[in-house]
């Protein structure tokens, strides 16, 4: 059907590029958007690290890859933009690209290089709502989330933003836990948000969540919690309740409930 043409097509056709930023969820090509899927199939080129370009290589045919390596944003932001000014072009980022992902960076190398083209940021799902999926219902209240990693945030501001956190009683979700330079920051956050929260507080860790393969967690607490500190890494993600929430045990094993307010309104 006419109607029905993909926008990257008729921008083929017309012989201007076009950019797209594009999140392609937790790992598993089921868990992206249609939308992103069908613009991954009708670009020119595709543009990513290679542990992401794995990930989605059932959707790459005849598609022109670019592939680098962790630690090369800059040069992929660059030859993206680049190549958009001709070409229907696809950068990908893990997650969602706004969460800690390629989209700010794209845009300011666009901005600079005053790219006049159209360029669309497509959402994607992110480790904190995989994770969420996977521990149950820990999130539905106000949520923060926090990076560890101080390779381009510095480490006394990643302190203070755990404070404020910590201190609102925010759940808090944890990014880039551990690495192998980055071994303390881990506990030396939860050690932060220890001053502010009960022990009792649920905590879960979730690896390589919603992947097709080796998905892993844990349910535990703020209290327990350094007991799985050897466990944690890159790929795991950790959500540190509030002090309303609780563990439900059930026949279907542990999930963390953060209630939203409906039983003191309804007294159910």
């Amino acid at each position: 059907m006419e109607g029905s043409q993909s926008q990257s097509q008729n921008k083929t056709s017309a012989g201007k590029g076009r950019l797209y930023i594009i999140g392609i969820g937790p790992g598993s090509v089921p868990q992206m958007t249609i939308a992103a899927r069908d613009v991954l199939m009708n670009s020119d080129y595709i543009v990513g690290n290679g542990t992401y370009l794995d990930q989605i290589a059932e959707l790459i045919d005849k598609q022109e890859i670019i592939r680098s390596a962790m630690g090369k944003e800059v040069d992929r932001a660059v030859k993206a933009v680049q190549l958009a000014k001709d070409k229907v072009v696809s950068m990908i980022s893990g997650g969602d690209a706004n969460i800690y992902g390629m989209a700010g960076l794209v845009l300011e190398v666009a901005e600079h290089e005053g790219l006049d083209v159209d360029i669309e940021v497509l959402p994607g799902v992110t480790a904190i709502t995989a994770a969420a999926s996977v521990l149950g219902a820990p999130i539905v209240n106000d949520f923060a989330v926090i990076s560890l990693s101080d390779l381009l945030t510095p480490w006394e501001v990643i302190e203070k933003r755990l404070h404020a956190a910590a201190s609102a009683d925010f759940v808090i979700s944890l990014y880039n836990p551990k690495s192998r330079q980055r071994k303390s920051n881990f506990s030396q956050a939860i050690d932060i948000i220890k001053k502010y929260k009960n022990g009792s507080v649920p905590v879960g860790l979730v690896k390589n969540a919603l992947r097709t393969t080796d998905q892993d967690y844990v349910v535990t607490t703020l209290d327990e919690v350094m007991n799985y500190n050897d466990w944690v890494d890159m790929s795991t993600t950790i959500l540190i309740a509030n002090n309303e929430s609780r563990i439900w045990k059930s026949n279907n094993g542990e999930r963390i409930i953060t209630p939203r307010g409906y039983q003191r309104k309804y007294d159910y």
